[in-house]
């Protein structure tokens, strides 16, 4: 036998008789939206025991807030990691910066130091060049007081 309340439709063995009356009709689409859901959600609903159901919100709930937990701890752990590498860029920077200037104040100490030594070369090579000059002084000098002490030894050797 086939049973209608309002629009619906469905089929009821012969003996099965409704305590509801049959001779029904829902006029507002909305309420029939409603019953329809609830008549569609029925089956599912009495297959699962009543604790289930609850565990399975309870169980999604949790998942849910696990989910939120491991979410926050990824965001903490993002957060943390991108104040990481800040902090590292910085110290790179720091110590690029504090290299730069070791680097200037180094040449600086350098052009300096080369300066001096090209000043010590060259008053090493006039130093030498005097060396050169007095000890040919030196000679000729010796030269000359032999020679002025040699007439005299052959003029007492004469004598």
């Amino acid at each position: 036998m086939i049973r209608q309340i309002s629009e619906f439709q469905y089929l009821a063995p012969e003996e099965y008789s409704s305590p509801f009356s049959t001779n029904f009709t829902i006029r507002d689409p909305i309420s029939v939206l409603h019953m329809s859901n609830f008549l569609t959600n029925i089956p599912e609903y009495f297959s699962k025991p009543p604790s289930s159901v609850s565990n399975n919100s309870t169980s999604d709930e949790a998942d849910t807030q696990q989910n939120d937990i491991i979410g926050e701890r990824k965001r903490r752990r993002m957060i943390s990691n991108r104040e990481s590498a800040r902090r590292s860029r910085i110290r790179k920077q720091k110590q690029l910066d504090e290299l730069l200037s070791q680097l200037v104040h180094l040449r600086t100490d350098n052009q300096s130091i080369m300066k001096h030594l090209k000043q010590l070369a060259e008053r090493h090579e006039k130093a030498l060049e005097e060396n050169e000059r007095l000890k040919e002084e030196t000679t000729d000098i010796r030269q000359k007081l032999d020679e002025i002490q040699q007439p005299n030894i052959t003029s007492e050797i004469i004598s």
